[in-house]
């Protein structure tokens, strides 16, 4: 698929509206329903193909890109704003563009790429990385508009934390979490390394066999018997039968 063809989508102006109409191009014509709006013109409701929207969506680009609307012979500047999906079929609902020109201000979420983490010391010396963020939110002219924006992490260390802080920007680009300045709480964490959690093994049962304690006496030493046990007779002793039929004897 051309790059013309991912961020450039034909639409056609919509008519009846509501959530039963919507419902039906859905079904009966294979159509997404979106709407444009913003640039101090009024919103418009389109449809747009819905075979086509799915195969422009499996690019990452085409989220943070400026795309152009032919809408009925007119083009237009666009961005995505907004998007809803199904919740487990490959099928989109509804979709949100914004009008822009090169000249407007716009905010939005570009996704970040990692580089160069699979030859870092912190993964050299055992480490995982941990992706914190995937994307973040900018502020910048349309025309300086990134697809992404690069995280690198070939020098990390283990135990180390990349923050928003230590990304590097292009030219015209701010992040949105610092609009209101550099404080600490809004640094937020875009990747760590750190050595993988290992279960601590259990340790086996003691046995009770093992549990007994031998003493081990000094030679020569006897032991101390405090309550010597009392001296069991081997006989048994004589009774008052036995006594009688000793005298008839003598």
């Amino acid at each position: 698929m051309t790059a013309k063809a991912i961020f450039e989508l034909n639409a056609e102006l919509r008519h009846d509206q509501g959530k039963g109409a919507s419902r039906r191009l859905r079904r009966a014509q294979n159509k997404v329903p979106a709407i444009l709006y913003g640039g101090n013109e009024a919103p418009l409701a389109i449809t747009l193909d819905h075979k086509k929207v799915l195969h422009a969506l499996e690019n990452q680009a085409f989220y943070s890109h400026v795309l152009t609307l032919n809408i009925a012979g007119h083009k237009q500047q666009a961005v995505l704003k907004d998007l809803q999906r199904h919740h487990f079929k490959k099928a989109i609902f509804h979709m949100d563009f914004q009008r822009v020109k090169a000249t407007d201000h716009i905010q939005m979420h570009v996704p970040l790429h990692f580089l160069g983490e699979a030859n870092c010391p912190g993964v050299k010396a055992g480490g995982i990385v941990s992706h914190r963020l995937i994307d973040v939110e900018i502020r910048c002219l349309t025309s300086a508009l990134p697809e992404y924006i690069e995280v690198d992490l070939s020098k990390m260390a283990l135990d180390q934390t990349l923050h928003l802080s230590n990304l590097k920007l292009p030219k015209g680009v701010e992040l949105v979490a610092f609009s209101h300045g550099h404080a600490p709480e809004h640094d937020y964490a875009v990747a760590s390394i750190h050595l993988p959690r290992r279960s601590i093994e259990e340790e086996p049962a003691t046995t009770v066999e093992e549990a007994k304690v031998t003493e081990v006496l000094p030679k020569g030493k006897e032991a101390n018997v405090t309550n010597p046990a009392p001296v069991v007779p081997t006989t048994s002793p004589t009774t008052n039968k036995d006594k009688e039929k000793g005298k008839g004897k003598s």
